[in-house]
């Protein structure tokens, strides 16, 4: 039989899977949990703490703790991150920065960024990968406002959005993407361990805070024979679901714009299955 502590902690993620606590907003604080599932504030702070290490939920000092993710129907514009994705289906994900520094923004930068041309934004060339595995290449610049906070992060860091929410209090909320398919170059096939002009499927995305202030644009390549993103349509949803892996994921129906011109990103659904 599950601790009681567990008990709640499932019955928290279910909440939040039905957005009974949407991507951003608070958790009731420990009293009125202990309250309402009548237990301890211990045993309240014990099952958040297993969703705080799941990354569905995050935690600063002498502040409530607020979503940062859902298990299920994971949309684009909430962007659960690598790191999330990972955790979500028991693997470890691990993170490297490859090379960091300032740059004057370019006219790509000031459109996607909403920033002046010339402003100084920061690149960051990370690497990812799960359990130990090299499968992801990440080009990320980050705006001007919040480039000195991620220039603070460790290099081996797995999960910079929960550290910047720690930090910061900033929460991704939403985003653009582009996904297409491009050959690797040299340094895209030595990072990855692929041989060169090796299909890489890439996501270009800008992502904002719930205000809409773009936070950062990301050009990010992954190996093809380790993710894998399929789309299932119908009239009412359009959820894209990324995987390991070559075979099918597993996709729950999200109300969704339907792809049909508007602008609004696919629903993403990041319970994936790992590879045999």
């Amino acid at each position: 039989m599950a601790a009681r502590h567990e008990e709640i902690a499932e019955e928290l993620r279910r909440a939040i899977d039905r957005e009974e606590y949407a991507v951003g907003s608070r958790l009731l604080p420990e009293t009125e949990l202990a309250a309402r599932y009548g237990v301890s504030r211990g045993t309240v702070r014990q099952a958040v703490a297993a969703l705080t290490s799941e990354g569905l939920i995050g935690s600063r000092q002498g502040a409530r703790r607020v979503v940062l993710a859902s298990r299920r129907n994971q949309s684009f514009a909430e962007l659960r991150s690598f790191a999330q994705w990972a955790r979500a289906m028991g693997r470890t994900a691990t993170g490297r920065v490859v090379s960091s520094g300032y740059r004057p923004t370019t006219a790509q930068d000031s459109v996607r960024l909403q920033i002046p041309l010339g402003v100084p934004v920061l690149h960051v060339l990370r690497l990812r990968g799960l359990d130990g595995e090299p499968v992801l290449l990440e080009r990320t610049v980050y705006a001007d406002w919040i480039a000195p906070a991620v220039e603070r992060i460790e290099a081996d860091c797995p999960s910079v959005t929960q550290r910047l929410f720690a930090d910061t209090g900033l929460v991704f909320a939403y985003g653009e993407h582009l996904i297409d398919a491009v050959a690797a170059g040299a340094q895209d096939a030595e990072l990855l361990g692929v041989r060169r002009t090796s299909p890489l499927l890439r996501v270009r995305r800008v992502t904002t805070t719930r205000e809409g202030r773009p936070v950062e644009w990301s050009d990010d390549r992954y190996r093809s024979d380790a993710v894998s993103f399929s789309v299932h349509n119908s009239i009412g949803n359009n959820p894209l679901a990324r995987q390991t892996g070559p075979g099918a994921a597993s996709v729950s129906p999200a109300t969704a714009d339907g792809g049909r011109g508007t602008g609004a990103a696919p629903d993403l659904d990041h319970r994936a299955q790992a590879s045999p």
